[in-house]
Order: structure tokens, then sequence, then C-alpha cells
């Protein structure tokens, strides 16, 4: 994830191999299955062969499944099935959510409820079986920074619950029950507050864990949860740096770079404490949810067409903007919609649109130094595509649905091809854009760019996400 670089960006060199098969001719195989009807006309003595209407976020993301299907790894001491990050390097399984293989999982899930495929559900529910067996081993492997969200224990948590939601079967929602009481029994009292590590932040620390807990409450019938995250709110609210009138805070003690946007500060803890507040009702979060918008207003950058961004990290950064989930409008939006909908103060919701019109105003998807070589739903494409599917979902403003639309099909354009399969082979990091990988995960990988593209495929023929995530707004 590229989070903690501050050297200035470099622009990234096309990497796809020499004289591929045209994107547009791999698609068209990919999707004949797909979209190709026989019927049999009157009178005629031979079928004849219709085109149903095309399906390209659907094809696409079935040109992901090819591509990890084949890389699927089973046997021997492993139960289940489970994939790596890296395909070219079989020692990079990882059991998180951000990279590994509980992403592929969700990915899975949201293509059986999309299709309906038995198969599908079959590859989600062995690799939810794979996880199974990593969280009954026991805590030790899931202590500090590995009981995050998108780090560890708690991706897993709503990973194994939402393969018994789809799968019926009994003994992974008892394995996701027994990781949120693993993050319960590890969290580490502080006064009337708690944390699981130094990290505050969404992808690893209690913002994250924290959101987890609240989603178990609800999907899991957990609801002893409140109070910890509560606990936890707390530790945040004692971590916060006072800045510009409101309320910042550092990913951990270790880390002097602050970065404000959602995956690691400002915009990411202050949505926690204002779901937080949601939840309990306690006037001390929304307060520090207020601050921490506070300090996103004030130090926000105007841009031509009357949008506001926030830079990527201070101090040294506050002239580089990116533009998606991890860094960027498409997550901070998250902070200012839920304050829009509890305070019911129309500054929040035109905050939020703003962020949008800057989306729109730095010309995403074309590249710039915050919006590199990549396609992922963490810094790239496919964060900016979710998001404006889910506000065209909340609002059925079709040109919200349009956009997303457009930033998707730059997405489908830099496939490469893989046999019968599509990857995406990209930078992850701004700062390395000669280290290049197609990755395998959720948020780098196939799976997220695949998720994305049944996320919007969903919204455009009226079907319901089933993979929502426990940091995406729900109302």
């Amino acid at each position: 994830m590229d989070c903690t670089f501050p050297e200035d960006a470099i622009m990234c060199h096309d990497s796809s191999p020499a004289n591929p098969p045209s994107r547009r001719e791999v698609l068209m195989g990919l999707a004949a299955a797909a979209t190709l009807v026989r019927t049999r006309t009157l009178g005629a003595s031979v079928p004849t062969v219709t085109s149903a209407p095309a399906r390209p976020y659907l094809d696409a993301a079935l040109g992901a499944e090819r591509w990890l299907r084949r890389h699927a790894i089973t046997g021997g001491d492993t139960v289940g099935t489970t994939w790596a990050a890296d395909p070219t390097e079989p020692k990079s399984v990882q059991d998180n959510m951000y990279s590994g293989s509980p992403g592929v999982v969700l990915f899975y899930l949201e293509l059986a409820r999309a299709t309906g495929d038995k198969a599908a559900l079959k590859a989600a529910e062995h690799g939810a079986l794979f996880l199974r067996q990593r969280v009954m081993a026991g805590p030790d492997a899931w202590a500090d920074e590995n009981a995050g969200l998108y780090t560890g224990l708690a991706g897993v948590a709503y990973t194994l619950e939402r393969a018994h939601a789809a799968t019926g079967n009994a003994a992974l929602r008892d394995a996701a029950r027994q990781a949120v009481t693993m993050l319960v029994a590890s969290a580490k009292p502080s006064g009337d507050g708690a944390s699981w590590s130094a990290s505050n932040d969404i992808i690893s620390g209690s913002a994250g864990i924290g959101l987890t807990l609240l989603w178990a409450a609800k999907a899991l019938g957990m609801p002893e949860g409140i109070a910890l995250a509560a606990r936890a709110g707390r530790s945040l609210l004692a971590n916060g740096v006072e800045s510009h009138g409101g309320l910042t805070w550092h990913i951990s003690p270790a880390v002097p770079r602050r970065y404000p946007n959602f995956s690691h500060g400002a915009g990411g803890v202050s949505y926690f404490l204002a779901a937080l507040h949601q939840a309990t009702r306690e006037r001390a979060f929304l307060d520090g949810a207020l601050k921490g918008a506070a300090y996103l207003q004030a130090v926000a950058t105007d841009t031509p067409g009357g949008g506001k961004m926030v830079f990527h990290s201070e101090p040294g950064n506050e002239t580089l903007f990116y533009l998606s989930w991890c860094h960027g409008p498409s997550g901070t939006a998250r902070l200012f919609d839920t304050l829009a909908a509890v305070t019911s103060k129309r500054e929040f919701g035109e905050f939020s649109r703003q962020l949008d019109v800057a989306t729109r105003d730095m010309k995403v998807p074309e590249q710039s130094p915050g919006f590199w070589n990549n396609v992922s739903k963490c810094c790239g494409n496919c964060g900016v595509a979710e998001h404006f599917v889910a506000r065209y979902e909340r609002t059925g403003d079709t040109r919200h649905l349009d956009y997303a639309r457009t930033i998707a099909d730059d997405v489908i354009r830099r496939a490469t091809p893989d046999g019968d399969g599509l990857k995406w082979i990209q930078a992850e990091h701004r700062v390395q854009p000669t280290n290049l990988v197609a990755q395998t995960g959720l948020m780098q990988g196939a799976a997220g760019v695949g998720l994305a593209m049944l996320h919007l495929d969903g919204a455009m023929h009226k079907r319901r996400a089933f993979i929502v995530l426990p940091d995406a707004p729900t109302g």
C-alpha cells in the first residue's frame, strides 16, 4: 500500500508485453458465453445466434476470475484454498484483507451473487475454510497490527461472516464469532480507553477495528463489542493532535508524517468517531468527528471548478494530491456524508460535493503525480469508480454512474490478457514506478478490480451489493 513515501511523484511507464492480443479481442472472447443466446427463428431449420445486451463489466470480472482460478493454491497440508498476493512469489501468501486471500474470497462471493455460479460459491467457501483454519489455530498470529481491518483478524472476521451468509456453512459463522472474540480479548486497556497497537488508523489500527466491532454487533449479534469500540474511541480522542482549529491524527507515534485523509488520518479516524456516535449517542464522539472535519476543511485546497481536496501528507507534501480511496476525495467524502446525515447540516453535504468536483477537475482517470500507473481500489481507478457507484445508488443521479463507467472503461483498456483471463500490471507504490506486479488481492489486485466491476454491473442492473466492507457507509 502506498502510505509512507514522501518523495516527489514519478510517472510510471506501461509494462504490457509486446504485441498482446487487443483488449477488445480478448473481451469479446470472454463475453461470448455470457452474451450470446441461441434462438430458433420462425420457419428456420437451423438455430440463429443473437446478441444479448453487452455486459462489459461483468465480462471483465469473469476475466479476472479466470486468472485468479489458475493461481489458486490447494493440496498438501492446506485445508481449503488460498492465493499468493503475487503469483510469481509463492511465499507471498497472506491472510490480510488488503493483499491476501480474504479479498479473493470476497470477490468470489460477489461473483456468485451476481451470476448464480455454484463453482464461484464453492471457490469462496474453500477460501473461507482456509481462513477458518488460520483463526482456529489460536490468537498468536493475530497480535498488534495483525488485528487490523485491512492487515489481519478484523478483516478475516468480516470475510468469514460473509462466506457463512452466502453458503450457510455454520462452521464459518462460528469462526467469524471466534475471530471477534479474539479481537475483544486482545485489546489493551489504558485508563478508560483501549487499543490493539500503536496504530490509530483505518488500515491497521483502532479506527478500522472499531468499525469492525460496530459491524459485528449487528451482523453477528455481538453487541458487547460496542463498549470496546467506545473505549477505542476514547483513546483516539486522547491521541488527537490540535491543528488549524480542529483535530488530526498520526498513524502512530513512530510515524512523524501525518496523512490526513481516509486510510491513515483525520478522515478515517473522524469517520469512525461519527459512526461510534451513531451507535452510542455519546456526544464526545461526535464532537471529535466535527473537530476532525474542521481540520480537513481548514487545510483543503481549492480546484478550478469549485472543488476541494486535501493534500497527501505533512510536512513536505502539502502540494501533492492523491485522488482515490486512501489519500483522496473518494475516501474522505465518507466522513462528510456521514456528518451530513448525523447533523443535518448542509455544509457537510456541500463539502462532500466539492470533493467530488475536485476529482473531476483533476481529470480522473488521466494520470497525474497523485494518480499514477495504478488502477486499484486503494490508490487508483477502482477506488474512484466504487465511490461514484455508491453515489449513484444513494442519489439516483445518472451522472455519477456515467462517470464510474468512464473510469471503469479505462481499467478494462489497461488490462493485460493472460490466456483466457485478465490481470492488471501496475505500480502499487507511487515512488517505485518500475516495481510492476500483477497482484491477486482486494486493494491492489485482480480481486479488487473484479469486485469494482461487479458493483458497477450491479448498479446498472439494480442488483444490491453483497460485499459492503465495515468501513463503507451503509445509509
